[in-house]
């Protein structure tokens, strides 16, 4: 058995050497992949949802991220907004939970 191992050693020679520029570049490469495909349809995401947040007034029809469809009633200054799920129930939720901005009209077709 050592008999086969001495001989795939041998046979190896020397490792070759790689240009130290080849590193660096699969390293640039690997970061611009990891922006392109990650990091910048991230940060576009969050862009739009902070327009939204920004956006919200009352009268909207929304859509909260636990699925609740409703009609805001009042927006305050602190980050909340009242919504009005029918004309008995309201609910206070804070504003970054909103998901959408609904079509006027879109509560009368549920």
């Amino acid at each position: 058995m050592s008999f086969f191992i001495s001989e795939a050693v041998a046979a190896a020679g020397a490792p070759s050497q790689g240009s130290p520029y080849s590193l660096v570049l699969m390293l640039v490469v690997f970061g611009l992949i990891f922006y392109f495909m990650i990091l910048r349809p991230q940060q576009k995401r969050a862009k739009e949802h902070k327009k939204l947040m920004e956006s919200i007034s009352k009268g909207d029809e929304v859509l909260t991220s636990g699925g609740l469809v409703g009609r805001v009633t009042k927006v305050s200054e602190t980050g909340y907004v009242s919504i009005a799920l029918n004309e008995t129930n309201e609910v206070v939720i804070k504003r970054d939970f909103m998901a959408a901005v609904l079509p006027k009209g879109t509560m009368k077709a549920l």
